[in-house]
């Protein structure tokens, strides 16, 4: 849970809308598992604006100049979104007040260090492209918040899973080590 939520959130740092597009439609789906309290995340309305806002925001992202301003309105935006993010993950196992101080206490850090990363990024390109390589960037960036949030849904699973494995073998091995039953005859 922690890591599904500092994952969601890191994805957030790079791209406010997707993550919560895809929480809310894995949400619907029984896929992922969010509070009753963040349930609106995966409601028609919500998927529809986060499903538009995610739309102009990957375009708006492609344009030279836009693209700074959209990373300065981003500072607010972006760790907001993770502390929803993360906060909707631990809403199952808490009250809403504690999943959104946990959610704000993961979240909003997880966000700024990708966030951070990429404004610096943007900058140094912009310096020495004069904002021509920011549009191939950005695809990158687009690629790596899709990548970050399948990991971090998957990786949990993934985790299980090879628990499971673990078990299955470890549990294979020990049945043929075990001295097979001796018989006893009653002479």
């Amino acid at each position: 849970m922690v890591g599904l939520a500092i994952g969601l959130a890191a994805c957030a740092g790079l791209r406010a809308w997707l993550p919560l597009l895809l929480t809310g439609l894995l949400a619907r789906t029984g896929f992922v598992h969010i509070g009753s309290s963040f349930e609106f995340i995966a409601s028609n309305r919500a998927l529809a604006l986060f499903g538009l806002a995610t739309v102009l925001e990957i375009m708006a992202d492609k344009i030279p100049v836009v693209d700074h301003a959209l990373d300065a309105l981003s500072t607010v935006l972006r760790p907001a979104a993770a502390t929803l993010l993360a906060a909707s993950v631990f809403g199952p196992y808490s009250d809403p007040l504690t999943a959104l101080t946990l959610g704000a206490a993961v979240g909003a850090p997880s966000a700024l260090l990708p966030h951070a990363g990429k404004v610096f990024l943007r900058a140094a390109s912009t310096t020495f492209t004069a904002g021509l390589a920011n549009p191939i960037l950005s695809v990158l960036e687009d690629v790596l918040a899709a990548c970050v949030f399948v990991l971090a849904v998957l990786v949990p699973l993934l985790t299980v899973v090879l628990v499971l494995l673990a078990g299955f073998w470890a549990a294979r091995r020990m049945l043929r080590r075990s001295p097979p039953p001796s018989l006893v005859s009653g002479t």
